[in-house]
């Protein structure tokens, strides 16, 4: 049976820490990546998982590719704080590392089953939400993006059947503070990619993502969630732009 690391970066995750490292309690070695916490988090860390290591954090891709390679074993199961291996999900995983892959697999999509605002969400966008968590370390890495980057593969990438219950939702006030840290990155990368600013970008792309999430991917059979959710998603392109033509001005 192959063996396995757990990796979890982590940053003031607080009240997630305790109960993520036990849903991956299966593994052979769980290593935690803290991203200079202060709130109790790597203390609780140091005490639950079998290796803890520390950085500062800068974005999301760069501070996993740097936690790859100090995993002990060739699979790593790759789960964020606000994640969750349910035990259909583990008995899945535990089954591929019992029986390897022979067709130069070197990575499995999982989907994720999301929550927010208290409620599960089954449209809005999020419904068939997967990421490349399963993966061998010598053969993967993360694109250099500051957001929503994805495993580069050498390789194969599979799909399980099982999925992760993810819950990032703590209150409307840290998602939309979220949201809007997530929008300085983005509009760091889109700067590099986006010609002259125009009203296309302002006004059709931001109306254009409120009907597609709300409208075309079902939002509105998630009820008032669902209604937040396109609304902030469509404030989130707004903000985007906002944030490049400010990068352009040298101004914030």
């Amino acid at each position: 049976m192959e063996k396995l690391t757990a990796l979890i970066p982590a940053g003031n995750e607080i009240h997630n820490i305790e109960e993520v490292i036990s849903s991956v309690n299966f593994a052979d070695e769980i290593l935690v990546v803290d991203s200079l916490s202060s709130d109790g988090t790597y203390e609780k860390a140091v005490n639950l998982a079998d290796k803890v290591i520390r950085r500062e954090y800068n974005y999301s891709s760069s501070q996993k590719n740097w936690a790859i390679p100090q995993a002990k074993y060739q699979w790593i199961l790759l789960v964020d704080a606000d994640e969750r291996v349910t035990p259909e999900l583990k008995e899945e995983i535990l089954n591929i590392l019992k029986n390897p892959p022979t067709d130069n697999t070197v990575a499995y999509w999982i989907g994720r089953k999301n929550h927010f605002m208290g409620k599960p969400v089954k449209h809005s966008g999020w419904k068939n939400d997967k990421v490349i968590r399963l993966f061998k370390r010598d053969f993967c890495k993360y694109e250099d993006k500051r957001v929503h980057a994805e495993i580069i593969a050498n390789g194969k990438i599979g799909k399980l059947t099982h999925k992760f219950y993810h819950n990032t939702y703590i209150t409307i006030d840290k998602h939309i503070e979220k949201m809007n840290r997530y929008g300085w990155w983005q509009a760091s990368d889109y700067d590099k990619k986006v010609g002259k600013l125009t009203p296309y970008h302002f006004v059709i792309k931001p109306m254009w993502s409120f009907f597609k999430h709300y409208i075309i991917q079902g939002g509105f059979r998630d009820g008032v969630v669902g209604l937040t959710i396109s609304y902030i998603q469509s404030y989130t392109v707004f903000m985007r732009f906002v944030k490049v033509w400010l990068i352009r001005k040298n101004r914030k």
